[in-house]
């Protein structure tokens, strides 16, 4: 009798087992990224079940989202954000307590204007659909999700190609005062994405020019290690320096993981190989871990050895490989190369409050060799100024900088289309505690001060005329050399003073695969900030953090 017993509740347990088991929640989560890796804070994330079930989250400062407790099924996931296209991904299977990691990345107008292979006559009512849509739906045919079968034919393909004038004025090393950028990138088998960018100048002898190859491989579980090689050559800088010109060979790796969707760590390092007046190596790591301590709150830590690019962001690929690239950062001392070199710290907390996003963080940056930007025209003799003969600034060797500082962003998005952001820094910069003396006794005087910074930024788009537009402007509480939080990555970064960015669509033929803009970027516009220092000839030239640049063009993707 007690066996029979024993063996009527196994049945049961093992019928019921299989019940049981599918009731069981899971959860879907991942990384919501733009087309050049950044996180997007406070993207609407729609989890879209059967039965018009729908959940709703949103991301965190490092573009996390996790839904949790969703019955097993098929899923449709759409992502929304201001300023970009709306994605969708399909048919997202969900087992019985399982956790589906799923990154998407979200694309602009520019950037969804991606063609594969050429096709028949049939495919010329899309693109012109295509151009006249404002949504990012399943049905755009142009560009192939890279998880379809097509796409993992290696079908996927995008480039872009600029045109670009105006002097960066940062110094020497940022570019010509024309300039032709490209672009070309490519997935093979869906996983697996190789690139191609450069930037070529024009000028007197060769030209100065960058050119980058990149590779990426996309693993299952959401990781995507790369490499790249890139090449610099900047044009020959003064006879006074013997025509010297600029080489440089530099090689990346990096790679990226997460741990249970609650870490996320990313991490690389470049080394890089410089000729100019001799031969300077460089080895700069980085690396970031986010910690995800509840669906609002991110705890993070960033370490880098070199000033982060956000030239790169606004421009988007249009003009990714233009020489302002940020590196490699050097200056004359007595005819000797002077590498800058840099190490940044830094602890943040983001946290989400409704349509706010808020972060604070503690940093400390130590820059030796600090490249200075300096304008007027001034020669190399006497081996302590590099000039550069595009825009008539210069780079100056300062003394080190030694600070630790505070950091405050409050970001609050207005309007679906209309972003406002804050930024408060209290920190250390590099100051001429006596304007005026002569250049070149300019060194003993440049002390570290304590300033602080205080930035506002709109951002936003225009509907009907779909014109991007970022405008922003940041006071500084006393003259300074150097902004203060050099390394801000944060939302509130902006350029020292008065900017503008533009990027207006120009109407093309909708039988054309290409998508135009016209770019404006005007930095400084009041030319604040400006140090006056005795130059060589007796003519006053200036320290600056932003030196007044006006620069602009065309940019065509496709």
């Amino acid at each position: 009798m007690k066996l029979r017993q024993v063996g009527t509740w196994a049945v049961i347990v093992a019928l019921s087992l299989p019940a049981w088991a599918a009731d069981r929640p899971g959860a879907i989560s991942g990384y919501v990224r733009d087309g050049s890796g950044t996180p997007q804070m406070g993207a609407v994330v729609e989890i879209i079940g059967t039965a018009a079930r729908t959940l709703t989250v949103f991301t965190d400062g490092a573009g996390f989202y996790s839904a949790k407790d969703l019955l097993p099924g098929l899923y449709t996931v759409k992502v929304s954000a201001a300023s970009f296209l709306p994605a969708w991904r399909d048919k997202v299977g969900l087992h019985p307590g399982a956790s589906t990691h799923l990154n998407i990345t979200l694309n602009t107008l520019l950037n969804a204007m991606r063609v594969g292979p050429l096709r028949g006559g049939t495919d010329d009512d899309d693109w012109k659909w295509t151009l006249r849509s404002v949504a990012n739906r399943p049905v755009l045919r142009v560009f192939d999700d890279p998880n379809s079968a097509e796409g993992k034919q290696g079908s996927d393909m995008r480039g872009s190609l600029s045109f670009l004038g105006g002097s960066a004025a940062g110094g020497y090393g940022t570019g010509s005062d024309m300039s032709t950028g490209f672009s070309l990138e490519r997935n093979i088998f869906s996983v697996d994405r190789v690139g191609l960018k450069g930037n070529v100048g024009y000028g007197d002898g060769l030209p100065a020019a960058v050119l980058r190859a990149s590779y990426s491989h996309a693993l299952p579980d959401g990781s995507g290690p790369s490499m790249g090689v890139a090449v610099r050559r900047f044009a020959p800088s003064d006879p006074n320096v013997h025509n010297a010109s600029l080489q440089s060979v530099a090689l990346s790796g990096a790679d990226d993981f997460a741990v249970d969707d609650v870490l996320e760590v990313k991490f690389g390092s470049e080394l890089q190989s410089i000729q100019f007046l001799g031969r300077v190596t460089a080895f700069r790591p980085y690396g970031s871990a986010n910690l995800h301590v509840s669906p609002n709150m991110v705890v993070g830590y960033d370490y880098a050895t070199a000033l982060p690019n956000h030239r790169e962001e606004d421009f988007d690929s249009a003009s990714s490989a233009d020489s302002s690239e940020a590196d490699p950062r050097i200056s004359l001392a007595n005819f000797c190369t002077k590498l800058e070199r840099a190490h940044h710290q830094e602890v943040n907390v983001s946290r989400r409050v409704g349509k706010n996003n808020m972060q604070i963080a503690l940093f400390s940056d130590g820059v030796d060799n600090t490249a200075l930007l300096g304008t007027g025209q001034v020669t190399a003799a006497g081996g302590e100024l590099l000039p550069d003969v595009y825009s008539g600034s210069f780079t100056y060797t300062g003394n080190t900088l030694d600070a630790r500082g505070l950091r405050v962003v409050l970001e609050r998005k207005l309007y679906s289309d209309l972003t406002a952001t804050l930024d408060f820094a209290y920190g250390g910069v590099l100051d001429l505690s006596r304007p005026g003396v002569p250049i070149q006794d300019a060194l003993q005087w440049i002390t570290t001060q304590r300033r602080e910074a205080m930035a506002a930024k709109l951002s936003g788009t225009v509907h009907r005329t779909h014109t991007r537009w970022i405008a922003s402007y940041r006071w500084v509480s006393g003259s300074a050399l150097t902004p203060v939080d050099m390394f801000n990555g944060s939302p509130g970064q902006s350029d020292p003073f008065l900017n503008l960015f533009i990027r207006q669509p120009i109407p093309t033929l909708g039988f054309l695969p290409a998508h135009m803009e016209a770019v404006i970027d005007l930095r400084n516009l009041l030319a604040q900030g400006y140090v006056p220092v005795m130059g060589q000839d007796g003519q006053t030239v200036y320290f600056v953090q932003s030196a007044r640049s006006v620069r602009g063009g065309l940019a065509i993707s496709f």
